[in-house]
């Protein structure tokens, strides 16, 4: 718990850093497509540090977020059969993602809105959309209702209530960690289940 509340102290002090939405955007592009921490990570306290940058900041995830949801597209269109399989098999998914196939079809544009909003890892979704052929622009603007709705709602949340949400954290930072990793990992057994 340490590292952790030392690197959330790390992140806000560097929330004021020239390149911190560069880095913000690096975050929400590979998240979307391999990486394994969602830019949520960064967005919090990047906002509770500077709210007056709040908007800008969820654009930022949005756009970086989507741009991400592209490439893991693309990589389950071109490239499943090399990198795709690496990364879904990163995850141990690769047994979820054979039965997920029949869900994908009857309900892949629901799928992606549900993803892009939610903890659920969304590069395994980015990916499906890709080897499953969904229409590419139906994916590009559910990813951008998605991604946005989660976003931006978040930013108004940290805008309107940040001090507040500040104090929240700091108090109850090793219970709310402990909670972020148990929805994160419980996604993760939730896909496995499929």
């Amino acid at each position: 718990m340490k590292f952790i509340r030392s690197l959330y102290n790390w992140t806000l002090l560097k929330a004021q850093h020239k390149y911190s939405v560069w880095i913000l955007s690096i975050v929400s592009f590979t998240e979307s497509s391999f990486f394994p921490i969602p830019p949520d990570v960064l967005l919090i306290p990047m906002i509770i540090a500077n709210r007056a940058k709040a908007w800008a900041y969820a654009f930022v995830c949005t756009l970086s977020s989507v741009i991400g949801g592209i490439a893991g597209y693309a990589i389950g269109y071109f490239f499943y059969n090399s990198i795709g399989i690496l990364i879904i098999d990163a995850y141990g998914l690769m047994h979820s993602f054979k039965s997920f196939e029949n869900y994908y079809n009857q309900y892949g544009i629901l799928i992606v809105l549900g993803a892009g909003f939610t903890p659920f890892p969304f590069k395994f979704i980015t990916i499906a959309s890709g080897v499953f052929n969904l229409n590419i622009l139906l994916f590009i603007l559910t990813a951008f209702i998605a991604r946005g709705l989660r976003f931006y709602l978040l930013a108004g949340i940290l805008f309107i209530f940040g001090k507040k949400i500040k104090i929240l954290i700091d108090r109850y930072f090793n219970i709310l960690t402990i909670l972020f990793f148990i929805i994160l990992i419980g996604s993760v057994l939730l896909i496995n289940l499929f």
